[in-house]
């Protein structure tokens, strides 16, 4: 392939962009490549390059890049009438009497710009609804750019992870390893009167894709309601993805107090909100005293672009043909992996989907879980398979960056640039789309 574009691009990038790019996850080596457009599951590059998109922007683009008429002639509309007002929309209160419809425990919203900011939200109302501090978090979960949740070390033993975090930031959040209820339950016991909520994704979707142990959920929200505290499922990721309509709450039958919403709600946009119980979202100003507010806050673009985004997917069996290609693709790639590497783990659920480089691991699939690792203990595989972030930190992570993301991106399949970032399928991918994808990662690998 003929990069030549891209890598004039990223040099003049590099003179007025801090390393050339606007996300630390697009900086792949030695440059990455300048996407010119994107056309329905695929998006091509500044050079004229076509690749098969399981990036689809980090998430956001459950339809992919050819928006339907529906969806396009709402977004066209709004941005017409006005890019924004200062002012309520008809529009906003629609997405949100939407969301409140399908996700069990929302009752009520409130609209915002980012993943990062709802997360920041979310805590802050929690802290401020039960007059508590302390945080808890998984360890390697990740909830966006905040100075609450970028932290490392273990237990009530933490630092900021990141220079310009201050020390007394890290001194409130307290850390566990995802699906470790033994560990749950001792930072319970040591701070329990403190804790005012548990942050958690559903399933870990920024560290290779972690699903949950069947009953860690229901363990951190018998702990939230015997020590008073809040369960916040971070469902930026996994929103209106895993599970459908319903959420990944839905799919694991968990009832959280909050809910952090971004990307898809936003139909590509940039979004985020915050939802939950209507005693607990009303604590926000004007109803109530924990300070938040947005300029851009239900953008009206925005809000019409995720509004029929999701009606869209309600009415045309979008999740029956992202979840089938998911589970083709999970499946091929095991049947791959049996041949050419036993020991590597594919990981995954509905449309997400990530081939782990697990180090060890049986010879057979024999009685393995279905279409992607489902922490099934019956499965002869079970104790292999990642349970927490820093079991993914093991994997060969160098080799997938290094060696894979390359080899596939040179066989026209773009993928997330390194191990820890989930893959995604939109509706406007194909099953052709998911051969040729099989048939890459078996040159590949």
């Amino acid at each position: 392939m003929n990069h030549e574009q891209s890598r004039a691009l990223y040099d003049r990038a590099l003179s007025v962009l801090s390393g050339g790019v606007n996300s630390s996850v697009r900086a792949t080596r030695p440059y990455p490549f300048f996407v010119d457009k994107g056309d329905g599951g695929h998006v091509i590059d500044a050079d004229g390059n076509r690749y098969i998109d399981f990036v689809m922007g980090y998430g956001p683009l459950l339809l992919g890049h050819s928006l339907p008429e529906q969806v396009q002639s709402a977004i066209q509309q709004h941005a017409a009438e006005g890019p924004m007002y200062g002012a309520p929309t008809e529009v906003e209160v629609e997405l949100a009497e939407f969301v409140t419809r399908h996700v069990p425990s929302v009752e009520m919203l409130r609209f915002v710009n980012s993943g990062t900011e709802a997360t920041v939200s979310a805590v802050r109302l929690a802290r401020g609804y039960t007059g508590r501090d302390k945080i808890v978090v998984m360890q390697s979960g990740y909830h966006g750019a905040q100075e609450s949740t970028l932290v490392e070390g273990e237990g009530d033993h933490t630092a900021p992870s990141s220079p310009g975090i201050p020390e007394s930031f890290a001194e409130h959040t307290l850390t566990v390893p995802f699906n470790d209820e033994e560990a749950a339950h001792e930072v319970f016991e040591e701070h329990g009167d403190d804790i005012a909520a548990v942050l958690t994704e559903p399933i870990l979707g920024n560290y290779g894709i972690v699903h949950p142990v069947e009953g860690y959920h229901d363990t951190l929200r018998e702990l939230c309601d015997d020590h008073g505290s809040l369960l916040i499922f971070d469902e930026v990721i996994t929103g209106f993805r895993i599970g459908g309509l319903q959420c990944a709450q839905g799919a694991f039958d968990i009832d959280p107090d909050i809910t952090t919403f971004g990307k898809i709600v936003g139909g590509g946009f940039p979004v985020g909100a915050i939802g939950g119980k209507s005693e607990i979202i009303e604590q926000f100003t004007p109803a109530g005293d924990v300070f938040q507010s947005g300029t851009f806050s239900g953008h009206p673009v925005t809000m019409a672009a995720g509004l029929e985004t999701l009606r869209y997917a309600a009415e045309h069996d979008v999740y029956d043909h992202v979840n089938d290609l998911g589970e083709r693709l999970r499946a091929g790639l095991q049947d791959i992996l049996e041949d050419q590497a036993p020991e590597y783990t594919v990981v995954g659920r509905d449309s997400m989907f990530k081939v782990i480089f697990t180090r060890d691991g049986p010879d057979s699939f024999d009685g393995h879980c279905e279409a992607g690792c489902q922490q099934q203990e019956s499965c002869p595989r079970f104790d292999y398979c990642p349970k927490t972030g820093h079991d993914v930190t093991q994997a060969e992570t160098e080799r997938w960056e290094r060696l894979f993301w390359p080899a596939m991106k040179d066989q026209g399949v773009f993928l997330t640039a390194n191990q820890f970032e989930s893959q995604f399928i939109c509706d406007a991918h194909t099953g052709e789309d998911i051969e040729n994808a099989l048939e890459a990662y078996k040159e590949a690998i």
